[in-house]
C-alpha cells in the first residue's frame, strides 16, 4: 500500500475523484430534470386530450348513457380516430351505469374494476395522473383521468363519468434512455481524458521532486556537483528547481570555502607552531648557542603572540557570524565612533609618520546599526590603511551623506592594488603579495571581518585603487526619525 501513498497517486486520486464527483452530480441533476420535464410534458399532453374527449363526451347529454349503446356509434368512432392520431388509448367510463367505452380492443367485453384512488380523485372533481395497471394490464401504464361534467335534470352540474387517456410507459422513457446513453458515453470519454490528463500532470509535477530527492541524497554523500535539470516552463516547480540549484551552488561554495578555511587555518597555525617547536627544541638540545637563546626566545614570544592573535581573530569571526544584527541595531552617532577610532590609532599613525585628513562633520550623523561592530569596521579599515600607507603620506578619513545613506571613506597612498586582486581582499587569510614583506603581524582576517559585519547589516563596501591611491568606502543607513534625546 505504500507505493500508492505518494504525491503522484494523491494528485491523481484527487483529480479523478473530483471529475467523478462532478459527473455524478451533473448526471443526477440532468437525469432528474429531464425525466421530470418529460413526465410533465407527457402528462400535460394526455390531460389536454383527455379533457377534450371529456368535452366531446359531455355533448351527448342529457342522453349520456346512449354514448355506450350499440345504436350510437358516433362517440366510439370519434374516440377511435383520436386514439389512432395520437397513439393514445381512451377509456370512457359511465359512473352511474358502470359501463365502459374503450378504444383498446383488448379490453372489449371485459369487466373492469378501477382502482379506488382513480375513482375517488375523479368523483372529487380532481384530475388523476400516475402509473397504474388498472387491474387489467400486465404492466403499468401512464394514466391521466379527468371527470366528465354534465348538467343534471335540475340544471345542476354533476360528474357523470370520466375519461382516461392511457399510454405505454415505455414511450415515456425511450427518449430519456437515449439521453442517458449519450450522457454515459460522454461521461466515459471525459473520465478517460481526465484520467490521462491527471496522470500526465501528476507525473510532470512529481518527476522534478523525485529528481530533487535523488540530488539531495547525493548531497548527503558529499557530492555537491549534482544539479536538477532546468524545467522549460513558467510555474512554481520551475522556480523551485532554480532555487534548488541556487541552493546547491551555495552549498558547493560553502563546502569549498570550508575546505579552503581548513587548509588556510592549518597553514596559518602550522607556520608559528613549527617555528616555536623548532626553536624551543634547539634551545633544549643545545643546538642554539647560549648567547643566541635570548634572540630565539624573542622570536618564540613573537610567534606565540601571533598565534594568540590568530585564535582571537577566529573567535571574533565566529562571534560576529552568530550575532543577530537585526535585533542589535540601534541609533548611534557614527561621527563620534570615527573620532574614537582616530584617537585609538594615534600611536600607530605617528609611528608611520602619517598625516591625517579627517573630514568628519561637527554635527551628529545618526545611523542604524551595532555601534561596537561598526566601530570595529572603521578600526580595521583605518588600521589596514595605516599599515600599507607610504611613510610621510596623508591618511584620509571622511564622512558624507547622500540621500538615506551615510558613506564612510578611508583612503591612503601606497602600492596600487591590481584589479584582479581587489575581489580577493575580503577572503579569509588573504594577503596581497606586495604587502607580505610589510605585514608580518597580520593574519588575513581583518577585511574578512569587515565584509562579514557589513553583510550582516545589509550594507555595501566599495574598493578602488588607482595610481597608488586606495580607497575603501562603505554605506550606513541613516536613522532619520531618531529624536535628539535618542541621539544623546
Amino acid at each position: 500500500m505504500k507505493r500508492f501513498q505518494g504525491i503522484y497517486w494523491r494528485q491523481f486520486g484527487l483529480t479523478a475523484g473530483m471529475v467523478l464527483l462532478t459527473l455524478l452530480l451533473l448526471g443526477t441533476s440532468f437525469f432528474t430534470l429531464t425525466y421530470t420535464y418529460m413526465m410533465t410534458e407527457k402528462r400535460d399532453e394526455l390531460q389536454e386530450k383527455a379533457e377534450l374527449m371529456a368535452e366531446l363526451t359531455a355533448t351527448y347529454s342529457p342522453a349520456y348513457s346512449q354514448v355506450f349503446g350499440s345504436e350510437n356509434q358516433g362517440m366510439r368512432i370519434i374516440a377511435q380516430v383520436a386514439a389512432s392520431l395520437s397513439d393514445i388509448d381512451f377509456l370512457i367510463w359511465d359512473i352511474p351505469t358502470n359501463t365502459l367505452l374503450t378504444t383498446d380492443a383488448a379490453l372489449e367485453g371485459m369487466e373492469i374494476t378501477l382502482p379506488g384512488q382513480i375513482t375517488r380523485a375523479v368523483q372529487e372533481g380532481r384530475t388523476y395522473s400516475g402509473m397504474s395497471r388498472l387491474n387489467v394490464y400486465p404492466s403499468s401504464k401512464y394514466v391521466v383521468a379527468v371527470p366528465v361534467r354534465t348538467t343534471g335534470l335540475l340544471g345542476q352540474e354533476e360528474i357523470s363519468g370520466m375519461v382516461m387517456a392511457i399510454t405505454e410507459a415505455q414511450s415515456l422513457t425511450e427518449m430519456w434512455r437515449a439521453f442517458l446513453g449519450i450522457f454515459a458515453m460522454t461521461s466515459i470519454t471525459v473520465i478517460l481524458i481526465a484520467f490521462v490528463a491527471s496522470s500526465v500532470s501528476a507525473m510532470q509535477q512529481t518527476k522534478p521532486i523525485k529528481e530533487m530527492v535523488q540530488v539531495t541524497r547525493r548531497f548527503a554523500e558529499g557530492n555537491f556537483d549534482a544539479r536538477v535539470q532546468p524545467l522549460n516552463r513558467n510555474d512554481e516547480l520551475s522556480e523551485l528547481a532554480e532555487a534548488f540549484n541556487a541552493m546547491a551552488q551555495s552549498l558547493q561554495q560553502t563546502e569549498r570555502q570550508r575546505s579552503e578555511f581548513v587548509a588556510n587555518i592549518s597553514h596559518e597555525l602550522k607556520t608559528p607552531m613549527t617555528t616555536i617547536t623548532g626553536y624551543a627544541e634547539g634551545i633544549l638540545d643545545g643546538t642554539i648557542p647560549k648567547e643566541k637563546e635570548e634572540q630565539y626566545l624573542r622570536i618564540i614570544s613573537d610567534e606565540s603572540r601571533r598565534l594568540s592573535r590568530l585564535v582571537r581573530r577566529m573567535l571574533d569571526v565566529s562571534r560576529i557570524q552568530s550575532l543577530d544584527t537585526a535585533r542589535e541595531k540601534r541609533p548611534f552617532d557614527i561621527c563620534e565612533s570615527m573620532r574614537r577610532v582616530l584617537i585609538s590609532m594615534e600611536k600607530k599613525i605617528t609611528d608611520r609618520q602619517l598625516d591625517v585628513d579627517a573630514d568628519i562633520p561637527d554635527e551628529s550623523v545618526v545611523v542604524l546599526g551595532d555601534n561596537d561592530l561598526i566601530t570595529q569596521v572603521i578600526y580595521n579599515l583605518l588600521e589596514n590603511a595605516t599599515k600599507f600607507a607610504t611613510p610621510g603620506s596623508t591618511l584620509y578619513l571622511g564622512l558624507s551623506v547622500h540621500g538615506e545613506k551615510a558613506i564612510v571613506t578611508v583612503r591612503n597612498v601606497g602600492a596600487t592594488i591590481s584589479p584582479e586582486e581587489i575581489p580577493k581582499l575580503f577572503e579569509r587569510f588573504h594577503k596581497a603579495d606586495a604587502s607580505r614583506s610589510q605585514d608580518k603581524d597580520g593574519v588575513g582576517l581583518g577585511l574578512y571581518i569587515v565584509k562579514t559585519i557589513l553583510d550582516q547589516h545589509r550594507e555595501q563596501i566599495r574598493v578602488t585603487s588607482e595610481d597608488g591611491v586606495t580607497t575603501f568606502a562603505f554605506t550606513m543607513t541613516l536613522a532619520a526619525d531618531v529624536s535628539a534625546a535618542e541621539r544623546k
